[in-house]
């Protein structure tokens, strides 16, 4: 893929967006900004441990489209440095993205980390993959169904600051604490009956038998 231009005014800022920024006083903070297109390793592991992420179509006359997308970490794959893929889960048969894409391939990803209070955009292209099930099989969590992959030629990610984000936790992890905890207690919980058996043979037996 070759570059182009990846700037915010290219991909988000259109001249309205731009014309608002400048009446409110942050336009400066974006005209020379430049968003990249290869997937650093710090967001391909971003990435790896998402189990949602939120994907944006539109069809031909514009009209949007949000829908989530879930699956165990790992879901969403990096195909090469630009290009992500996932599979395209069995869900409610709207098939409302699968109909967008041939009209408008536009497409952005929306991911957010709650525990760490992070957050992702990526733009891009998008295409339903349906002649290929060695991808599919290759793209499918472990007990999902699914008859087409989805891949996406990414274009430009930016990271959202934190402000707004609330923290929230998996419930895995949670579990996966809380467990840790329960052990380190057990674990507590038989030094404490040891020394507390030993107290009580020091205090039958007196210092002398103790120390011998």
């Amino acid at each position: 893929m070759s570059d182009f231009d990846r700037s915010p005014d290219c991909l988000a800022f259109s001249p309205a967006v731009q014309a608002a920024q400048t009446r409110l006083g942050s336009r400066r903070l974006f005209e020379a900004a430049q968003w990249p297109i290869d997937i650093s390793p710090e967001l391909e592991s971003f990435i790896a441990a998402q189990r949602s992420v939120f994907l944006a179509t539109a069809s031909a006359e514009g009209r949007p489209y949000v829908q989530h997308r879930g699956g165990p970490p790992g879901f969403i794959r990096l195909l090469d440095s630009r290009t992500l893929a996932m599979a395209d889960l069995r869900g409610n048969r709207q098939y409302i993205s699968l109909g967008n894409l041939p009209e408008n391939d536009r497409v952005e990803l929306f991911l957010i980390d709650y525990m760490r209070r992070q957050r992702v955009k990526i733009w891009g292209r998008g295409r339903m993959v349906e002649d290929d099930p060695a991808l599919v099989a290759r793209l499918l969590p472990e007990g999902g169904r699914a008859d087409r992959a989805l891949v996406i030629a990414v274009e430009a990610w930016d990271v959202n600051c934190s402000q707004h984000i609330p923290q929230r936790f998996e419930a895995e992890d949670v579990a996966r604490a809380l467990a840790a905890r329960e052990a380190r207690i057990a674990e507590l919980e038989r030094e404490v009956a040891v020394l507390q058996q030993q107290l009580a043979v020091r205090e039958v037996c007196g210092d002398d038998l103790w120390e011998g």
